[in-house]
């Protein structure tokens, strides 16, 4: 299968050089381009690619406001967003993720990490790794301001013990791996219960998994050593 990837940031020349990268590879290719949000959200609902590759810091409509417009759209589940951002961590990625990213790059990546990276997504899992998820958490998902919910405490009742422990783990930055070995249990059997808690609470991928436990409760952030 060919991953159809859409283009949105207000550097042309940027873009440029992204569709040349990508359909290097036979396995993708660039199927429409954006130069901001607007235009990202119209390519999205007209070409339904497989993966928007989103600039968070656009004029006009922004990054951050197209992912919620892109996400929220029934008629575009299956359209999946990796932030491209100048700061690898601050509270606009958050934010996206939180609207329904699929995770983030910062734009200073080597071109096999970017195109990884794309592949990643469009195969239906979260580009987040451990260091990044844990202090998105501290620092932004768990704080008071934008406390709005995407999954209740209730909503966590159709979940079995082992798939409320797995999530925890999956929230707190663990990888499958460092998960089987906590559980004494392989990485397919955590794989497993990650992609059924996914699928009970309608989580896009792994990402918007580690926001709901989050922001139902399930687990709570421990502030980073330091902070006042």
């Amino acid at each position: 299968m060919t991953i159809r990837v859409l283009l949105a940031d207000d550097q042309a020349l940027l873009r440029a050089t992204f569709r040349i990268l990508i359909d290097s590879c036979e396995d993708m290719e660039v199927v429409a381009e954006a130069a901001d949000g607007a235009e990202a959200v119209d390519g999205a609902r007209t070409h339904r690619p497989d993966l928007v590759l989103m600039d968070i810091r656009m004029p006009g409509t922004d990054g951050l406001a197209a992912t919620s417009a892109i996400c929220a759209d029934p008629e575009l589940a299956a359209v999946r967003v990796l932030i491209l951002t100048t700061f690898e961590i601050d509270e606009y990625v958050a934010r996206a993720l939180r609207a329904g990213a699929s995770g983030f790059l910062g734009k200073d990546v080597t071109a096999d990490v970017l195109l990884d990276g794309i592949r990643t997504v469009a195969a239906g899992e979260s580009l987040l790794s451990p260091t990044a998820t844990r202090t998105l958490i501290t620092r932004f998902l768990a704080s008071p301001a934008e406390s709005a919910q995407s999954a209740a405490p209730e909503d966590l009742a159709a979940l079995t013990a082992r798939e409320r422990e797995v999530m925890a783990w999956v929230a707190e930055g663990h990888s499958n791996e460092e998960i089987a070995e906590k559980l004494f249990v392989s990485p397919l059997t955590v794989r497993t219960h990650v992609h059924r808690a996914m699928t009970k609470l309608g989580a896009r991928d792994r990402a918007q998994l580690v926001v709901m436990a989050y922001q139902s409760g399930l687990v709570r952030a421990v502030p980073p050593a330091g902070d006042a």
